[in-house]
């Protein structure tokens, strides 16, 4: 009898998952963080309403701590993103669809 040998491929058939959607960007949170920002520092510091002023502070420390979250997750995001540009571009390269041997 003969024997039925397997070949075991180096990278497995990867299974599609759900399609991307915006919220998977890695820039999307630093975005929303800077609309608080942007929101808390109006708020904070050039809005004139006088029932605001009562919020006044609340106003300047949440633009400070924002100020600080959204640095923070855009320069990760950053990273990321162009992470995930490099990986995309590296495999779709030129160079890896052509055959091996062949006469082009």
């Amino acid at each position: 009898m003969s024997e039925i040998s397997s070949t075991s491929d180096p990278k497995p058939p990867v299974e599609p998952g759900p399609p991307p959607t915006p919220f998977d960007h890695p820039l999307f949170l630093p975005i929303l963080l800077l609309a608080g920002v942007l929101w808390f520092g109006y708020d904070g510091w050039i809005n004139t309403d006088p029932e605001m002023v009562e919020h006044q502070d609340f106003n300047r420390y949440g633009f400070g701590v924002l100020v600080l979250l959204c640095g923070w997750f855009g320069y990760k995001g950053w990273n990321e993103w162009q992470e995930d540009r490099a990986a995309a571009a590296k495999a779709s390269s030129p160079g890896e669809n052509k055959p091996e041997g062949g006469t082009s």
